[in-house]
């Protein structure tokens, strides 16, 4: 059973990875975030639109990077769409602690299961960061800030 649902959250990584969702710049748009990993050489910038209630109403990105970045940012841009500033924000905060965590660490919120398929990136540091690049970006564009994200 666990090495059944071990290959079904690959190959959503690699369908994700090999077709990204929202790939592509949109314009207009109202903001976007940029993040590098210099460590490995991934890159992402997105493009997100944001309406005047706070709503992201369309969002998009470009870039190279492993599988791992490429599935996350995919994955991201379909679950942010549709959903506030603040949910959007919330989900990078759920999408971190599950990414980081400890298992013993149980005042962590739960991440929507759309992202329970790179849980496992957690158990290899220097994956975590591909993972969360995206989500520093998107973070770094509702905030509004100019300055590059990077993954911590």
């Amino acid at each position: 059973m666990m090495d059944d649902l071990k290959s079904l959250y690959q190959e959503v990584i690699l369908d994700h990875s090999k077709s990204p969702r929202n790939f592509g710049k949109i314009e207009p748009h109202t903001t976007e975030g940029h993040g590098d990993n210099p460590l490995c050489g991934d890159q992402v910038t997105l493009y997100v639109n944001v309406d005047d209630a706070g709503i992201i109403t369309d969002i998009s990105f470009e870039g190279k990077g492993c599988a791992i970045s490429t599935a996350s940012t995919s994955l991201l841009t379909q679950l942010v769409k549709g959903k506030s500033k603040g949910e959007a924000t919330e989900l990078f905060g759920q999408f971190q602690d599950m990414v980081t965590s400890s298992p013993e660490d149980t005042n962590r919120s739960e991440a929507p299961d759309e992202l329970k398929v790179l849980a496992g990136v957690k158990q290899f540091p220097m994956r975590v960061k591909c993972a969360t690049l995206s989500w520093h970006a998107l973070k770094a564009a509702l905030e509004n800030k100019a300055a590059l994200a990077t993954s911590e």
